[in-house]
């Protein structure tokens, strides 16, 4: 009978005793950003309960316990290392640049609480952890958000292998005819994931891109009676809280360079831009209005003020949108922080 056939060729023994801890390992491995699925063995860890080969409470507290330490070790390094590390992060492929911007727009929405959401949005869970690091969330918070949503995401999935055990059991039964076993099936899965990582990541690297140029050169060229143009398309929010910014700089949206009509077409241009996908649409837009002499400071305004070289004070701003009643604020030390509004 399909119900006596064992999900995973291994002794009730050995599956009692080492379940929870490979379970344990497997999430832990993939919450330091590991690319292996998580979920495919905590399916089948629901069928193992179903079968009294394992323990739900069991495998929940290795699930939650391995989820946690792997978030816990990202916020500590977002902690520790601030901005750089996202900018780092970011800088790893157009992926991770949206997911970067798009778990920051969520948490100035609506607070912490993203925490626990994000563990079902594919991509979030991985980066909200070190983005809260660079927040002033307190630990506590953090923690208490973190555990909630390992808990309720661990929980989802063990009860959807215990729902739909019987038509797993089938799924093996086809699979061990053709001579596989549920290891084969986990380690294909894993495979056929990293390789959808690797083919999402190199779809979304288009071609065009703004050459880079170092602060050095930038800062040399600025000294000339007739200095380039360099242009900020940092979001406007970034802007608004930061406290200084490069000389002679022009704040422009990416998505409107009608400030720039003006400019000499045989300026050369700079920009300062948060990503790379940023970079890209700036570089489109500007080579569109004529312009052919257009690079990317690299580094940004972080490179540019840990090589010391002058900075101007951001003027008072004009039209600030109305704040959300709490402040969470971005931070990469004590002289240099982006405030941003959310619920905390």
């Amino acid at each position: 009978m399909q119900g006596d056939i064992p999900v995973i060729e291994f002794p009730a023994a050995a599956v009692a005793t080492w379940g929870s801890a490979l379970v344990f390992l497997n999430v832990l491995i993939a919450r330091l950003g590991v690319p292996i699925p998580a979920v495919p063995l905590l399916l089948f860890a629901g069928v193992a309960i179903v079968d009294h080969r394992l323990s739900f409470w069991h495998v929940l507290a290795a699930a939650v316990l391995g989820a946690m330490i792997g978030d816990g070790v990202w916020f500590t390094a977002g902690r520790v290392l601030g901005r750089r590390l996202i900018h780092g992060l970011a800088r790893l492929s157009v992926t991770v640049e949206k997911r970067v911007r798009k778990a920051r727009a969520l948490f100035v929405r609506f607070g912490p609480g993203i925490v626990a959401a994000s563990k079902f949005v594919p991509g979030l869970a991985i980066i909200t952890p070190p983005l809260m690091g660079t927040t002033r969330v307190r630990p506590l918070i953090f923690f208490a958000w973190d555990a909630l949503g390992v808990t309720a995401w661990a929980t989802f999935w063990l009860l959807g292998g215990a729902l739909f055990e019987r038509h797993l059991r089938m799924f093996i039964v086809e699979v061990r005819r053709h001579g596989w076993t549920a290891i084969d099936v986990l380690v294909v899965l894993a495979l056929l994931y990293l390789l959808y990582r690797l083919v999402l990541r190199w779809r979304l690297q288009p071609p065009l891109a703004l050459a880079q140029v170092s602060p050095e050169h930038v800062e040399a060229m600025l000294r000339p009676a007739l200095p380039p143009v360099i242009l900020d398309a940092r979001p406007e929010p970034v802007r608004q809280h930061e406290p200084y910014r490069l000389p002679r700089v022009r704040a422009v949206e990416a998505n409107s360079l009608g400030e720039v009509d003006e400019v000499e077409r045989n300026t050369v241009v700079y920009c300062v831009c948060p990503d790379h996908e940023t970079a890209r649409t700036l570089s489109r837009q500007m080579r569109d209005k004529g312009f052919k002499r257009v690079r990317a400071v690299k580094g940004g305004l972080d490179a540019w003020e840990r090589r010391g070289y002058a900075v101007e004070p951001v003027p008072p701003e004009r039209g600030r949108r109305r704040e959300a009643p709490d402040d969470v604020s971005f931070e990469d030390g004590p002289t240099c922080q982006i405030t941003l509004r959310g619920i905390a």
